[in-house]
């Protein structure tokens, strides 16, 4: 069994991974800077005996990071939790993916994995839409290379910004809009979300189009909120909630 983590600005995802299985339920809890690496291992710790996993034998561990600060936390953290080093994704680690970006070392561990999985499992060339604290839209060629991406500002932290920095708007839900010429404030804020987030997806996903001369085989979503977004896309989406994880247990193998 392999214990998957990923460190994200909001949260950090950890699940164990069974060969090419995701074992239910993937866990979550939120990324504190704050915490030590004891306060991280008891926290897993305490998780994985309410999840029934206190039994499970761990035989290897793997990291990706957005937070560099919290890295080496996590990875003591798990140390103490398995006895077991952690392989963190980054330079010099086998992904088994060509990184063709002006600057590949630059390339978060977190969109690595998700390519890897992706390349794996989907015809390409794929566009990963993840849809998390960031959005980020990355694409995979026919040859199965990383080419690049666009990002945009996630949509919960568009939400947080539009209530922070406005007198008059609301703290709002994620909810269907009733119509896009909304008449209230609050469906107003909904549909600008809903389909303004959709819109530059899909204007996007068309300007990709348009440079890799085809349409991509298969786009793929990810992320908090990628099933609310994407029902209002054009384009058919498959939601796949665990690619990173599947990824990060591809790189795993790969550098047994």
């Amino acid at each position: 069994m392999i214990l998957a983590v990923n460190i994200g600005n909001t949260h950090i995802t950890f699940g164990i991974v069974d060969g090419k299985n995701i074992t239910d339920p993937v866990m979550n809890i939120k990324t504190d800077r704050k915490k030590t690496a004891f306060e991280y291992a008891s926290e897993i710790k305490q998780i994985f005996t309410l999840c029934g996993f206190e039994k499970v034998k761990i035989d290897g561990c793997i990291i990706s990071s957005v937070v560099p600060p919290m890295t080496n936390i996590m990875k003591k953290a798990l140390k103490l939790l398995t006895g077991i080093d952690a392989l963190v994704v980054g330079a010099g680690v086998k992904s088994g993916i060509h990184i063709f970006t002006d600057d590949p070392g630059s390339v978060a561990g977190d969109l690595v994995a998700m390519a890897v999985g992706a390349k794996e499992e989907y015809e390409l060339p794929c566009v990963i839409i993840d849809m998390g604290t960031a959005t980020t839209l990355t694409v995979i060629d026919e040859k199965g290379r990383f080419i690049g991406g666009a990002f945009m500002p996630g949509v919960n932290l568009s939400l947080d910004t539009m209530n922070e920095g406005t007198s008059l708007l609301p703290k709002i839900d994620l909810a269907k809009p009733k119509k896009a010429i909304a008449s209230s404030t609050i469906d107003c804020m909904r549909s600008g979300i809903a389909y303004g987030y959709a819109g530059a997806v899909d204007g996007i996903l068309d300007k990709f189009a348009e440079e890799l001369g085809r349409e991509p085989a298969t786009v793929v979503a990810t992320g908090g909120v990628a099933d609310f977004i994407c029902q209002y896309t054009k384009r058919n989406t498959v939601t796949d909630e665990n690619l990173l994880l599947k990824g990060l247990a591809c790189i795993f193998e790969k550098n047994r």
